[in-house]
């Protein structure tokens, strides 16, 4: 427990002119964030190294100096990856446990390093950086699930299973159409974070604390080196913008909401009660008491983790509903969460990509469900409305009708007799039983984005197209 009135080593050398007193322990622990921020490392140097080649590109700083700082920022990322670099709580972050290292380093030409910047428009560049390339990894991460739900997809065009509304069986469709619903899905997950990565790549450096900076600095230079589209246009905004982890945040809900569901229907699938699928070995686990059972706990801990993703969206929402503008130090929050629901969503990604590929379909029990409930009898009701120009309300009855029939006799529409069915209208002919059964029902799918498999394949061949 901690204990009120114990002080920290030392005030803080980067800012501690202005304060006699040292930190309280206690304020020390709630202010430093090293133990989240430092994995924003490799972003933070390179940022950095790309301000200090500007500084001496402008004739602000020394050639002699910007090399002293290359190399040590070069020497401290090399310390940070083997190992052996020793972070501080006392230095609060990883900017100035860097800078501090460096003065070690190199001496007093550490101290000019941060000449036209501040930490708050250090942190909102380095989070950039790191939201881009994080980006980029997600988007390789939803294609490679997308391929394998395209491969299952290929596979199965015309295999049979019942498609459902509020869960009971409504009509025929195949596996494959399917599968192809999330391939939309996912596709339109990939674009909102591909949509996002174009708004936020812009260089928030060189706004310096929140007015800009008297330096002469060339904010074009550091946002090329970086790989920024252009240096953003405010520099109030540049600092306290968190927009863009806030749409990343977005789109990582709407994703894991994506996954949630497929998830769901992982785990009824694979149950006994359907049978439709199997999961391999490799994504399930076992009872330690019921020796025959094989869990789809992988699939419940993805369906699981979309909670945390949530969560997540809504904290940050929380904490930048009420802040006036620029930086207050409430956006500290903003990472440790940011990171957690990001590593969520990357894990539960690749374990969907894993359970998709070894996924095995069993067709005899999906084609056997598909043919329960009468789920053909939305065909027997349009082929009352197209070949007798009923109207659809009364072809409707007329099919109910049927339907309580055949409940009745505990049979399937198709095995009514014609006799049986003009009971309920003379006209009806033989022709109706075109229409009824498995294969005729989704092969007469055949609208734009229908199931018959002739369109499944073509969305296959589509597909296949998109993601070469």
């Amino acid at each position: 427990m901690s204990t009120p009135g114990k002080t920290g080593k030392q005030s803080n050398k980067m800012w501690g002119g202005r304060f006699a007193a040292e930190l309280d322990h206690l304020m020390t622990e709630i202010n430093a964030s090293i133990d989240v921020d430092k994995r924003l490392f490799a972003q933070d140097i390179t940022c950095s190294k790309a301000h200090a080649a500007m500084l001496v590109a402008q004739g602000i700083l020394s050639e002699e100096d910007g090399y002293a700082i290359d190399k040590g920022l070069e020497a401290i990322l090399h310390e940070i990856e083997d190992g052996e670099f020793t972070f501080s709580k006392e230095l609060e972050d990883i900017h100035m446990n860097v800078e501090a290292r460096l003065a070690e380093l190199i001496g007093p030409a550490a101290g000019r390093l941060h000449t036209a910047r501040s930490r708050n428009d250090q942190v909102a560049t380095d989070f950039r950086l790191w939201t881009r390339q994080t980006i980029d990894e997600l988007i390789q991460e939803i294609d490679d699930l997308m391929h394998v739900i395209l491969d299952q997809a290929a596979e199965h065009t015309d295999t049979i299973m019942p498609g459902f509304t509020h869960l009971q069986s409504a009509q025929p469709v195949t596996f494959g159409h399917h599968l192809l619903a999330y391939m939309e899905m996912f596709a339109r997950d990939r674009s909102r974070f591909v949509d996002c990565r174009n708004r936020l790549n812009e260089c928030p450096l060189g706004a310096a604390a929140l007015a800009g900076t008297s330096f002469p600095t060339d904010r074009e230079m550091t946002a090329q080196t970086l790989g920024f589209e252009r240096p953003t246009a405010n520099s109030l905004d540049s600092v306290s913008d968190r927009d863009f982890i806030l749409e990343t945040l977005n789109n990582a809900a709407i994703c894991a909401i994506h996954l949630s569901r497929l998830a769901e229907e992982i785990v009824i699938w694979s149950s006994a009660q359907f049978g439709f699928i199997s999961l391999s070995d490799r994504y399930t686990t076992g009872s330690s008491i019921m020796p025959q059972k094989r869990n789809p706990d992988a699939a419940e801990l993805i369906r699981a983790k979309a909670g945390r993703i949530f969560g997540a969206q809504t904290a940050l929402q929380n904490v930048m509903k009420a802040l006036p503008l620029t930086y207050s130090k409430d956006m500290q929050e903003d990472k440790d969460i940011t990171f957690d629901a990001i590593d969520t969503l990357s894990l539960s990604l690749q374990v969907m990509t894993g359970m998709i590929r070894d996924m095995a379909a069993h067709k005899d029990a999906m084609y056997k469900a598909a043919g329960l409930g009468f789920a053909t009898a939305t065909d027997l009701a349009d082929w009352l409305v197209r070949v007798l120009n009923i109207p659809f309300r009364q072809a409707h009855h007329i099919t109910g009708s049927l339907v309580a029939l055949a409940e009745s006799k505990k049979c399937d529409l198709e095995d009514l007799t014609l006799e049986e069915m003009q009971q309920f209208h003379g006209d009806i002919t033989p022709d109706v039983f075109e229409v009824l059964g498995l294969e005729n029902s989704v092969r007469s799918r055949t609208s734009y984005g229908g199931t018959s498999p002739e369109n499944v394949k073509k969305q296959v061949a589509r597909w296949q197209e998109i993601l070469k």
